[in-house]
C-alpha cells in the first residue's frame, strides 16, 4: 500500500512519516511540482528489496527459489525445524551462530 502526498506536506511533516513508515513498511510517493517525483520506504524495506533482487538477479538461484516456493505451496515437502535442517545437512548445533554470520 502507498501514499500519496505533495512535497510541501512532506517537508512539514517528515519527522512524522518517517516513524509511520518505520512503523508500517508503508511507501510514500512524494509529488512534485516538476512532476520528478520520489518515493520514501524505511532503512528496512530498501535493504529487503534489495536482499530480494540479489537473490533474483542469478537464473539458476530465481529458479531454485521458486520452485521451492511451489512445492511449499502445494505442501509437495513438509516443514523442517532449524535443527533437522542442521542434522540433513550434516552440520553441529555449534556451527549455527557462525554458519549464519558466514551466510549474511
Amino acid at each position: 500500500m502507498s501514499i500519496k502526498i505533495t512535497s510541501e506536506e512532506a517537508a512539514k511533516n517528515l519527522d512524522t512519516i518517517c516513524n509511520q513508515l518505520i512503523d508500517t513498511n508503508e511507501v510514500v510517493r512524494i509529488s512534485r511540482p516538476d512532476g520528478k517525483n520520489v518515493v520514501l520506504i524505511s532503512e528496512t524495506e530498501l535493504e529487503s528489496l534489495l536482499e530480494t533482487l540479489y537473490l533474483l538477479r542469478f537464473p539458476a538461484n530465481s529458479t531454485r527459489l521458486f520452485t521451492a516456493l511451489q512445492r511449499a505451496k502445494e505442501k509437495i515437502v513438509k516443514p523442517q525445524s532449524v535443527s533437522e535442517l542442521y542434522e540433513r545437512l550434516g552440520l553441529q548445533e555449534e556451527d549455527k551462530s557462525s554458519d549464519i554470520n558466514l551466510a549474511s
